[in-house]
């Protein structure tokens, strides 16, 4: 038996509670890993709520949480990794554990931590995901919703680093951080398209929504076409013609994540953290997330 953080209803962030529950074993392809540090995501946030259900149905009890490093401790027949190796990767078990499966795990590069390891997973695919799918080229015009936010942050890099024009809403608090990307910030909040339009007069040539903050409508006005918006975010994606990926395992970029660790690992790429937590403090985290009091990610360490 090991600890893991589940709950057995959607509700507030006092529906999470720590659990004794069996410890994975690996199946063939897998290994086990003694978590070091497992992420807490906007996505799992609006899950436990029960705001993603007709997007992401779960069962009950759940044990949240995808993003995590550790140790690999046992291994299944015909892994690619050995007991001993230093890993991350998505947790096909749940991540706020002690120990979590991993079907993909992806080997640790000398200078990445596990909190930043673990930091980067969803966030970093999910900014990449979206700007492959919009296919925005060098010297075009972005809009990124929610610039200053986890994935927001990586998606601003990836596309200033590709020579992308990036506009990004964001809090006032975060505009001097955003702009320190490359991008151009715009407050977000009422009139937040009219303050888009004095930056670019002629529009802009695609829309990454990361905030799901209703800004659908005005963001397909100001592309001119619904299949230049895509979002992360806001389910009602369909209601506008706009394209909600993250769903779909098929739409995803697994194989961009030991690109980025590199970049990481490099300093071409910045994952900020914000704090970390103790595993049992999972609760903590998500009233964070909610109340937005975090500036870069939150970690759990079991």
């Amino acid at each position: 038996m090991s600890t893991a953080i589940t709950f057995s209803a959607y509700g507030g962030p006092d529906v999470l509670t720590p659990s004794r529950v069996a410890t994975p074993e690996p199946g063939p392809g897998q290994v086990r890993v003694r978590v070091q540090a497992a992420s807490v995501n906007p996505i799992d946030v609006r899950i436990r709520a029960g705001l993603m259900r007709g997007i992401f149905p779960v069962e009950f009890p759940m044990v949240p949480g995808w993003d995590v490093a550790g140790v690999v401790d046992a291994v299944g027949e015909g892994a690619s990794a050995a007991v001993g190796d230093e890993v991350f990767g998505v947790a096909a078990t749940g991540g706020y554990s002690e120990y979590a499966l991993l079907d993909r795990p992806f080997p640790r590069p000398e200078g990445l931590s596990a909190e930043t390891a673990a930091a980067m997973i969803t966030v970093g695919e999910a900014a990449y995901r979206a700007l492959e799918h919009l296919g925005a080229e060098p010297g075009r015009t972005l809009l990124i919703h929610g610039a200053g936010g986890s994935v927001g942050t990586v998606a601003v890099q990836l596309a200033t680093a590709r020579g992308i024009m990036v506009i990004g809403t964001t809090a006032e608090r975060d505009a001097a951080r955003v702009n320190g990307l490359g991008a151009t910030a715009v407050r977000y909040g009422e009139g937040w398209a009219e303050r888009v339009g004095a930056v670019a007069p002629d529009g802009v040539d695609f829309v990454l929504d990361a905030s799901g903050a209703g800004v659908l409508a005005d963001s397909v006005a100001l592309a001119g076409d619904p299949s230049r918006v895509i979002t992360i975010a806001d389910p009602s994606a369909a209601e506008h013609g706009v394209r909600f990926t993250g769903t779909d395992p098929a739409d995803r970029f697994p194989g961009a994540l030991p690109e980025l660790a590199a970049l990481i690992a490099a300093g071409r790429l910045d994952i900020p953290v914000w704090r970390t937590y103790p595993l049992a403090e999972a609760a903590r985290a998500h009233a964070d997330i909610e109340a937005r009091r975090n500036q870069g990610k939150i970690l759990l360490l079991p």
